[in-house]
């Protein structure tokens, strides 16, 4: 049995989920699909400001899920094809490009067999927001970055901080995953994760709409920072730039506060945490 296959469980949980919470999404104020179609970027401030100038440039956004990011990536001149596992999200995509007529190709499957799926290879791959916490096996991950890049080809990562991915706010005896907003923010899941699932179960989505899911349970995995630079020196390639930073794109827990720029971070008069990190790594 593959490393993967013995991940199937986990694969066919979390894509039950995904495909019934992508209409939720589109529907979700969160996401800001209207002011997309009006024209907007819809871009957060940290990818906003370090993607850089990407016209002309072929690029792979990989679990694009319904494609809101890979789209404004094709406003800014980028040539996107945008891969995600969830059938209903790959359809919800496409709707949204052709709502907003511009030119893109999606591609339905598993991140882990993206390059037998796709020939093309990239100037760029693109990797964002609670992406990888949902993938088993960081190292296979890197590998398939590296085989979906032209040589000199990039990738850009920006993604939650493994560190506070291993915080959360829970009462003592409390569930996983059930917050509490006066709780104290305590070390609460294994920074060293070794590929082992984190099972949530919630009924809602986090966007914060208030409709009621089926598919309740998720399989999360936590990477420590090790695994991730390592797995991409491994598959070889070259840091290029690290950054670490003080806010995140959703309310990972109770206490953060959203700021007028839509990213969340710690209350005044706490202590700053590392809360996202973001990097570029080139392939020789």
């Amino acid at each position: 049995m593959t490393d993967h296959a013995r991940h199937q469980e986990s694969f066919t949980v979390n894509k039950a989920r995904w495909d019934e919470v992508v209409a939720i999404h589109v529907a979700s104020a969160d996401y800001q699909v209207q002011p997309f179609l009006a024209g907007q970027d819809t871009l957060l401030p940290i990818e906003a400001r370090e993607i850089g100038d990407i016209r002309g440039k072929s690029l792979i956004h990989l679990q694009c899920h319904f494609g809101l990011d890979t789209l404004n990536l094709a406003r800014r001149g980028a040539h996107v094809t945008g891969l995600d596992f969830s059938p209903q999200a790959i359809a919800a995509a496409r709707a949204l490009a052709a709502r907003a007529g511009l030119e893109a190709r999606f591609v339905e499957g598993n991140l882990y067999d993206a390059p037998s799926l796709i020939a093309e290879r990239f100037d760029l791959a693109y990797v964002t927001w609670g992406a990888i916490n949902w993938l088993p096996d960081i190292k296979g991950w890197a590998k398939v970055v590296a085989k979906m890049l032209k040589p000199s080809g990039e990738l850009y990562l920006l993604e939650a901080h493994p560190f506070a991915f291993a915080l959360d706010q829970v009462p003592p005896g409390g569930a996983v995953g059930v917050r509490d907003a006066g709780a104290p923010l305590c070390p609460t899941f294994p920074y060293f994760g070794a590929g082992v699932p984190i099972i949530f179960d919630s009924d809602t989505t986090y966007t914060g709409d208030d409709t009621k899911v089926e598919n309740t349970r998720t399989h999360e995995f936590l990477h420590p920072m090790s695994d991730i630079l390592g797995g991409l020196i491994e598959a070889g390639l070259t840091l290029t730039s690290y950054n670490e930073h003080d806010s995140i794109a959703w309310a990972m827990w109770p206490l953060l506060v959203e700021g007028a720029d839509r990213m969340y971070r710690m209350p005044e008069g706490h202590t700053n945490l590392p809360l996202s990190f973001s990097l570029k790594a080139r392939k020789a």
